[in-house]
């Protein structure tokens, strides 16, 4: 059934489970139902999961490309505090600003994917962004992320690895895990902790110092669609145990398709930034520290 997003729509039967979630029949009841559930869960706390979303062959040709570009891996061995900025000796030595935690990750920039690569075809796919767009519940438009390094990425953590505390530069992630691992690995998050007039630096520093207060958490599997307010929504990965590498797809949407991460966050996170990253660091965004 065509679905008039796209002059030449991208075949997502043989990726998405589409008898299960009929996301490309917009007028379909069950489809309908999930957009209704998915908004009731980020409007209550900041985050939903549709299981069993990828289907399972598209499951495991992710984890195949994901171990084909290991070795490409960006590995960010570094202390960071949950903005990814410089220290910043203008506050007090306990403020968030000032918290760094230790990260030991990865990332598969997004500009190593090959054009057929599933994890590209979900997030270049119109009808998946109007899903995205309409699950999320809000009157403003979203695009896909105009960051080259950062739109698509495969998120790696080795085992011994963590992420800490932090804030995304996209308003909105969706995660597909590709591969968990053998213990660990947990999402942790603090839905909605802040917001574009109010950095709420008291509640950051709380769970920073390890209060547990709003912490929820999600323990995602393959296959799993997850969406998320990360810009907006404290949140880390549990340090991973045993053999197995964690891979997870995350795929960014932003309200202002020029967005893109600062140079320096780029330069840690991603290990390089570009000549867009530069160009667009002159461009206001909406006020938050990223």
């Amino acid at each position: 059934m065509p679905t008039a997003f796209a002059a030449a729509e991208i075949v997502l039967d043989d990726l998405l489970d589409l008898d299960t979630y009929p996301i490309h029949q917009l007028t379909h009841p069950v489809r309908a139902e999930l957009v209704a559930e998915t908004r009731s869960q980020m409007r209550a706390v900041g985050c939903c999961r549709i299981p069993d979303f990828v289907r399972p062959d598209t499951v495991r040709q992710m984890q195949a490309e994901a171990a084909a570009l290991h070795d490409q891996t960006y590995w960010s061995v570094q202390n960071h505090n949950p903005y990814f900025s410089p220290d910043d000796d203008r506050f007090e030595p306990d403020h968030p600003r000032r918290t760094f935690q230790h990260r030991e990750s990865g990332f598969i920039n997004a500009d190593l994917l090959p054009p057929d690569s599933p994890l590209r075809r979900i997030y270049d796919s119109d009808v998946v962004l109007h899903f995205v767009w309409e699950c999320l519940d809000t009157t403003r438009p979203v695009y896909r992320w105009a960051d080259p390094l950062g739109r698509n990425p495969y998120g790696v953590q080795a085992p011994g690895h963590s992420l800490p505390w932090h804030f995304d530069g996209n308003e909105f992630t969706v995660s597909m895990l590709a591969q968990n691992a053998d213990e660990g690995g947990i999402f942790e998050y603090v839905p909605n902790i802040r917001r574009p007039e109010q950095e709420n630096y008291e509640h950051v520093a709380h769970v920073l110092a390890g209060g547990r207060d709003g912490v929820r958490q999600l323990n995602l599997r393959p296959g799993d669609l997850q969406l998320f307010a990360g810009r907006y929504s404290l949140h880390r990965v549990t340090p991973v145990r045993g053999k197995t590498v964690r891979y997870n797809g995350l795929p960014s949407y932003v309200h202002d398709p020029f967005r893109m991460n600062r140079p320096y966050h780029s330069e840690n996170i991603y290990g390089r930034a570009t000549q867009l990253h530069m160009d667009r660091a002159l461009l206001e965004v909406d006020g938050l520290v990223d």
